[in-house]
């Protein structure tokens, strides 16, 4: 052809692939169980999930991005900022989570204006007392949400901080992880960028469902199955109680019939300790010899009259009824077996069915991982997964493989020709 006078020849082709410049949601829903300390899961964890972060937010605009934290057990720990932007019961302020009533779990939203009943603070599973360990909310470092974040250190440091204790309550991680991809949050996240507490970047997230540029992904993981979900009785929840404290001498003292009983010297007197005297005997030394003197002396410290929300935060059920009330014969009935009731296991599935079919008609894309779960946990989380190939049922370091395959699958949804 070049002896021809043809030196060139075009060939006039079109078609490209890059990342999309369409933006990604992710709610990345994590279980913080007291089983995930068990066979290093939690050690297993953190990593694969550190490294879904690394892949998810590697080669994308900064804007593009963002990845709510939700880590759940017997409840979820909203944290304070994010649920001060709600409507909630106002008995104490000691931990941040919410009661949703059934209802709840067929919505996709969650109303800012509609009153929702704040999880009393009160420890159930333990003998604990000033101040109790394990709250049904839990308070302890990692375990609130971290709410739209495209921060990588952020995002490890919260990953890091997770550490496990409590029941397992799927129905509520998955909640919270939906809410925080509904566009009716969006006015929440706006206050949080007010304060600073969200990237301004965000705001006027999360995007309107199917708006052809925003993916919305759930990634559920768990090791265990729903069990059950603990509830004070409401006549416990608020109010004073007939415990009074003296904190300077670390006292209690427990009001029955207009008198009071002393535990620590198991008797009954007319006063809470600190608040009177007391006859204190001995020998004194005079010029001559020596005298067997008593005198009055006031108590130490003062005791106040604590209420539910105080007393609770300060003892746990089991350590109430065993050491303040031991003159009962009935506390343990009263003060344990009946201070509470709880959503048992079989709702807690049902309220998990119906929340995760309120992302999928929405359209979120719901990713599940069953790990080391038994088999009525991986059932829940295989009916939750947007398909069978969404779900991954995984053991040991096989942890890390289903986030990578995750990460993997998501960035070729964000591909386009």
């Amino acid at each position: 052809m070049k002896m021809m006078g043809v030196d060139t020849m075009s060939a006039p082709a079109a078609g490209a692939a890059e990342e999309s410049i369409g933006s990604v949601e992710v709610s990345l829903v994590l279980d913080i169980s007291g089983s995930m300390n068990s066979n290093s899961r939690l050690t297993r964890l953190k990593p694969a999930a550190r490294n879904f972060v690394d892949t998810i937010l590697e080669n994308s605009e900064q804007d593009k991005v963002s990845i709510s934290i939700v880590p759940y057990a017997t409840q979820v720990n909203a944290g304070k900022p994010l649920l001060d932007k709600y409507t909630t019961t106002q008995e104490h302020a000691y931990s941040h989570c919410v009661n949703f009533i059934a209802d709840e779990y067929s919505r996709s939203d969650l109303a800012r204006d509609v009153q929702m009943e704040r999880t009393a603070h009160f420890d159930v599973f333990t003998y604990s007392e000033n101040p109790i360990s394990t709250p049904v909310c839990p308070t302890r470092a990692g375990s609130e949400i971290l709410p739209l974040s495209g921060d990588r250190t952020e995002l490890f440091n919260h990953i890091n901080a997770l550490s496990a204790s409590g029941n397992t309550s799927i129905d509520i991680g998955m909640k919270w992880g939906t809410t925080l991809l509904d566009p009716g949050t969006r006015s929440v996240v706006s206050d949080l960028v007010a304060e600073n507490r969200i990237d301004s970047e965000f705001d006027g997230r999360p995007s309107n469902y199917r708006d052809g540029e925003t993916l919305k992904i759930v990634v559920l993981m768990s090791d265990g199955e729903n069990t059950n979900q603990y509830k004070l009785n409401p006549s416990l929840r608020d109010g004073n109680s007939d415990v009074w404290y003296n904190a300077d001498a670390r006292k209690y003292s427990v009001l029955k019939d207009n008198s009071f009983y002393w535990p620590h010297d198991d008797n009954w007197h007319d006063h809470p300790y600190g608040n009177g005297t007391y006859e204190e005997c001995g020998w004194r030394k005079s010029d001559w010899n020596w005298n067997y003197v008593c005198e009055e002396q006031t108590e130490p410290g003062t005791a106040v009259r604590l209420t539910y929300p105080e007393l609770w935060a300060q003892t746990s059920l089991a350590w109430n009824a065993r050491y303040n009330y031991e003159f009962s014969s009935g506390a343990w009935g009263e003060w344990y077996n009946s201070a509470y009731t709880y959503v048992n296991a079989t709702a807690k599935d049902q309220r998990t069915n119906h929340v995760c079919d309120a992302a999928k008609d929405q359209g979120v894309i719901v990713f599940s991982i069953g790990f080391e779960a038994p088999n009525r946990g991986e059932r829940v989380l295989e009916r939750c997964a947007s398909s069978p190939s969404h779900y991954f049922d995984v053991d040991g370091l096989e942890i890390e493989e289903a986030f990578t395959s995750i990460a993997a699958s998501i960035r070729k949804l964000r591909l386009t020709q």
